[in-house]
């Protein structure tokens, strides 16, 4: 094999293996600390609930889908970014602050909802969301 091939074929491997260094690293959102201290101000009582479902149907559900898979009718579109699963049970261990703030800033290709959503409704959302998961066993939440 020649040099020039083994100099080609390797700088194929180093960008494939780049690319999927860079993929995993996007997976990873990361709030800042200050929203992991930012608490709640809305019981997640029935009505925030209902509120948060209704907010989440007409912003949210068509790319998260009605069970909070990732499954909408708009995700097919997003590939190969798929939307977060909200049903996962891993989402109990991000506080109720690190879901507004996600909510808030958004990420490509989510948008930011701050101005499009007020305050109130982002955190009923934060509410409801919480339902579509299962809470970890032995989870003190």
């Amino acid at each position: 094999m020649s040099f020039s091939l083994k100099l080609g074929l390797f700088f194929i491997a180093f960008l494939v293996a780049s690319s999927q260094i860079a993929g995993a690293a996007e997976e990873e959102w990361v709030a800042p600390a200050r929203a992991k201290r930012n608490k709640n101000p809305i019981a997640a009582a029935a009505d925030s609930v209902n509120q948060g479902k209704k907010v989440y149907a007409t912003n949210c559900l068509s790319c998260h889908g009605t069970e909070g898979k990732g499954d909408g009718p708009a995700a097919q579109a997003l590939l190969p970014k798929k939307p977060g699963n909200l049903s996962d049970s891993k989402l109990w261990l991000q506080p109720d602050g690190v879901l507004f703030w996600k909510v808030t800033e958004g990420k490509a290709p989510m948008p930011t909802f701050e101005k499009l959503v007020s305050e109130e409704d982002r955190w009923n959302v934060v509410n409801y969301v919480r339902t579509l998961s299962p809470k970890p066993s032995g989870d003190t939440k």
